[in-house]
């Protein structure tokens, strides 16, 4: 074979090693970057069911369709080009953009358990008369689109202040590999949970006793799956988001924060001994949910009986 031709195969060779390389580290920054948002995650997955509340079950799989397009517009077009851009230009408004995310999971997690406390519920709810169906789905449709947004751009964010990718195209496709996954996951346990009950209705008309109990099982717990989602979400947000302004006051030089809930977490490891590393864990993120708490409870406030601000939920 000509050595000319085995050199060049040798320098094919490593281009394809490195490029596997590059592959792994794409994927594996994604993967890390992916697990921090779980937050935002299920609390998206626990409010979406509520947008086909009320409708036909008949448009409720087109309704998630929709706004599961949406999303990936809202993830790939509109927000990952700025997100590359930021991190190729400006990555130290990055932070800043993270913690304004934060503030607003905190401020949404505040106000869920205030209304749950017995306060006002502020702006339109789901709950809404069905006058005309057709334009009623527009709406929901819409709004659930640009709830979308708020929560795309907050993974978006949250993604890429974790990934240590120097490259701006291998960002690109870590941040495009998290935006799909994260959207098919969260729409398709949606596109689940919205028709267990329907599945439950169907199994409750068969011939055996088996089938019929299994409907039954499946139709009286989609609203305690719900219930739970909603827990779970609001909790999430409230950690998620505490997390990120601990974190991101620490970055930007505010350190009062950061001490508090890593003095704890450390103070509990000290004092526990085998499980050091899960009760430590469990530690800081109460408290970070406790200083999420603290502060989504303060933006409430100033919105609502400072400004006079009435939000859409």
């Amino acid at each position: 074979m000509p050595s000319g031709l085995v050199a060049l195969l040798d320098d094919v060779s490593v281009i394809a090693r490195a490029a596997a390389a590059s592959a792994d580290d794409i994927t594996a920054a994604a993967g890390r970057a992916g697990s921090k948002t779980a937050g935002v995650v299920i609390d998206d997955a626990a409010v979406t069911p509520s947008y086909v509340t009320g409708l036909t079950p008949a448009r409720e799989l087109p309704i998630i369709w929709k706004i599961t397009k949406g999303s990936l517009f809202n993830k790939l077009v509109i927000l990952l080009p700025g997100a590359i851009l930021l991190s190729e230009f400006l990555p130290w408004l990055i932070i800043w953009i993270l913690m304004m995310g934060g503030a607003f999971l905190c401020y949404e997690g505040a106000e869920k358990v205030m209304e749950k406390l017995g306060a006002a519920k502020h702006g339109k709810t789901v709950e809404d008369t069905i006058e005309d169906p057709a334009e009623f789905e527009k709406q929901r449709v819409s709004g659930a689109i640009r709830t979308d947004l708020i929560l795309s751009a907050e993974i978006m964010a949250i993604t890429l202040n974790e990934l240590n990718l120097d490259v701006w195209w291998e960002r690109g496709i870590a941040l495009a590999i998290v935006a799909i996954v994260v959207t098919v996951v969260v729409y398709g346990v949606v596109a689940l949970i919205v028709k267990m009950d329907d599945v439950g209705l169907h199994l409750t008309e068969q011939d055996t006793s088996f089938e019929r109990s299994l409907g039954c099982f499946l139709v009286n717990s989609v609203p305690k799956l719900l219930t739970f989602l909603s827990v779970v979400g609001t909790i999430a947000m409230l950690w998620v988001g505490g997390g990120i302004i601990v974190h991101g006051t620490h970055e930007v030089g505010f350190d009062l924060l950061y001490d508090i809930a890593h003095g704890a977490e450390y103070a509990v490891k000290n004092a526990t001994g085998a499980l050091a590393g899960t009760l430590g864990w469990a530690t800081y993120a109460a408290v970070s949910a406790v200083i999420g708490l603290t502060l989504g409870a303060v933006i409430a406030f100033v919105l609502h009986k400072v400004l006079k601000f009435e939000g859409a939920h």
